[in-house]
């Protein structure tokens, strides 16, 4: 019976099949006339388009003018961003402030939850406007632990440190002393967490590295989302208003110079002011069309913006050391007009009909100049006045520290709503009452806007900073 396996093909048969294959295809190339062969692939049919018909365009030139690039591509305004945040035109003199406790923060597990609970936070403060946020200490907070690598850090140096001999540790340099004292820790404190996210969220990104340096709280700062708020202006903006750093410079009228984000080009103030400060700085718009001048202003209150036409300038952080501290230690003359608490067991629910249009509470939200939104924990506001021993009222009784004691979302799906959830929630149905001539239709009492969203500029050219 004969083999029929197959014979085993030898190495120098393989080279010379190689070789004879090498051969063949410079042969082809050159009968070709130095090009390699190509097999001619049949040309694709192209189908006549068809003419409209009498009554109209047909389906075929539809699609084709819906296309990206056809003639209207211009009306359509998906994905694009707004050159400037929409402004009302009108003066707002009130001022709205919000409180939270932190305690809010000790219930995420990681670092990296926590920064992102203070940047949603920080964004429903920017949307509604909010020109105050209290964190206060309502004594229900636990200590939150920093991120595992600075805690294997500082377990590495207390190994190493216990391995030395005592005379070794008394010999230590008292400079050496002092830089481990002044080295920055992570906070321990869910209150200075907090306050210090929503300061870094709030100031302008060309601001943060005079303000902010390298700090273990700051480490996710890369996942919060920015405000891009009218304050945060970019360096190319023809803006009146800037927020900028006061430098180590005096400019050649005396005054000192600021930096405001504008490339290579300081600004002149029109007084002296130390070193390091930020301030708010109003620039004449005429001088961004003038190059080579240099660029003069003068400095203004943060709240000028928004008493001359409305724009939203950012917000304040402020720390309170219990509920009580937060009416007691208000920044503004006479303290909080309009006092807000929000509970689910409130008296007054912003789903009923009659609410904000006639009786007391109508007449107190349409009067008010300096209103503030207080809301509770984990375990709500009752909880903090019952922890709160310097005040002598109790849990049961906290109504009684607030003008309005409001429910905002009286049907709850779930048994709990999330303190930054509730923000949001609570800003949202609560400004329409509070700002209706903001929110209102008619127009009657508002200036010609140039800025209304029918004339709202989109821009496909300039990233925004969410992009970024």
């Amino acid at each position: 019976m004969e083999d029929s396996s197959p014979v085993k093909e030898t190495k120098e048969a393989r080279l010379a099949r190689k070789q004879e294959a090498k051969r063949l295809k410079r042969s082809r190339i050159e009968e070709a006339g130095g090009k390699r062969p190509r097999i001619d692939k049949p040309k694709p049919t192209v189908v006549p388009k068809k003419k409209p018909s009498a009554g109209g365009m047909s389906t075929h030139t539809n699609k084709n003018k819906n296309k990206r690039g056809g003639k209207d591509d211009k009306q359509h305004r998906f994905g694009r961003v707004m050159e400037h945040a929409p402004c009302p035109n009108e003066s707002r003199m009130s001022t709205l402030s919000i409180a939270i406790p932190g305690s809010i923060i000790s219930n995420a597990q990681t670092q990296e939850l926590r920064t992102a609970l203070v940047g949603q936070i920080a964004r429903a403060a920017a949307i509604y406007h909010v020109d105050e946020i209290v964190v206060f200490n309502d004594r229900l907070a636990k200590n939150i632990r920093p991120h595992y690598m600075f805690n294997r850090r500082r377990n590495d140096n207390h190994d190493n440190n216990s391995n030395k001999d005592d005379a070794d540790k008394d010999k230590q340099d008292d400079s050496e002393k002092k830089k481990e004292e002044n080295k920055m820790r992570p906070s321990t404190d869910p209150h200075a967490f907090m306050a210090r996210l929503l300061q870094y969220c709030e100031c302008p990104q060309y601001l943060r590295r005079n303000f902010f340096p390298m700090h273990p709280d700051l480490q996710f700062a890369g996942l919060l989302a920015p405000l891009d708020a009218p304050h945060h202006v970019r360096a190319l903006d023809r803006s009146e208003f800037r927020e900028g750093v006061v430098l180590d410079k005096v400019g050649k009228e005396g005054g000192s110079l600021v930096y405001c984000g504008i490339r290579s080009q300081d600004v002149e103030i029109d007084r002296v002011l130390s070193a390091g400060i930020r301030c708010t700085v109003q620039i004449d718009p005429r001088a961004y069309t003038m190059p080579g001048k240099s660029f003069k202003g003068k400095v203004v209150s943060p709240s000028a913006p928004r008493e001359k036409d409305g724009t939203y300038w950012g917000y304040t952080t402020r720390m309170a050391s219990s509920i009580k501290a937060i009416f007691d230690e208000a920044p503004y003359s006479g303290g909080y007009d309009l006092k807000i608490g929000t509970s689910e067991r409130g008296d007054t629910s912003v789903d009923d009909p009659s609410f904000g249009a006639s009786g007391n509470d109508a007449d107190a939200m349409s009067s008010f100049q300096h209103a503030i939104i207080v809301l509770g924990g984990v375990a709500g506001i009752e909880e903090c006045v019952d922890a709160d021993e310097t005040m002598e009222i109790s849990g049961n009784e906290s109504k009684s520290l607030f003008d309005m004691w409001v429910n905002v979302c009286q049907f709850q799906g779930s048994r709990t709503i999330r303190t930054e959830e509730a923000v949001l929630i609570c800003l949202s149905r609560l400004r329409p009452a509070l700002f209706p001539d903001q929110v209102s239709n008619n127009g009657k009492k508002k200036k010609k806007s140039s800025t209304v969203l029918s004339q709202v500029e989109f821009s496909d050219g300039s990233m925004s900073d969410e992009s970024e």
